[in-house]
């Protein structure tokens, strides 16, 4: 027998034991939702996986590193709702407030730089894990583990639970 996260369309299946979506079932838009998450929690992060299961090394690598410090991580899985990656996609981009966070790989293509300067997305870019500390949006995996070599990442997370007794 083989597993299956949907269920086929069963007259025989009470509609109390179909799966929901509880994002959907909220009321809320998604934009409100990615927008209420980074206002709620001082280190949000939109990862493929969740935090105790990541599924990719880019989202275990971001888990790892903040867990280095003892904060708080709330967390949303985007493989869970494709329109979630889109808003958190919008979301992080009009949230950076004139300052532009990119992964290492794309500094080396100017042309897509010029492009998210020009206000113009790649489909691809932003990727996954997207990463808010105090309502702003600081990148992925990459960035993080830069900032936490250099220790810029200790210092944004001061005054987040126990990093301050770092």
């Amino acid at each position: 027998m083989r597993f299956s996260t949907t269920v086929p369309t069963d007259p025989d299946t009470h509609e109390d034991f179909q799966p929901t979506n509880k994002l959907e079932s909220s009321g809320l838009s998604l934009k409100d939702i990615v927008e209420q998450d980074v206002k709620d929690n001082s280190v949000m992060i939109y990862m493929k996986g969740e935090p105790a299961l990541p599924r990719c090394g880019f989202s275990s690598l971001a888990v790892k590193v903040l867990r280095e410090y003892k904060v708080p991580l709330a967390a949303r899985n985007i493989l869970e709702d494709p329109e979630l990656k889109s808003a958190v996609k919008a979301f992080s981009y009009s949230s950076s407030s004139g300052t532009v966070f990119v992964d290492a790989f794309v500094v080396a293509n100017s042309v897509v730089v010029e492009r998210m300067l020009e206000g113009e997305t790649d489909s691809n870019w932003p990727t996954f894990p997207q990463i808010f500390i105090k309502g702003e949006f600081v990148g992925g995996s990459d960035i993080i583990l830069n900032m936490h070599k250099t220790g810029e990442l200790k210092e944004m997370l001061k005054g987040i639970g126990a990093a301050d007794a770092e």
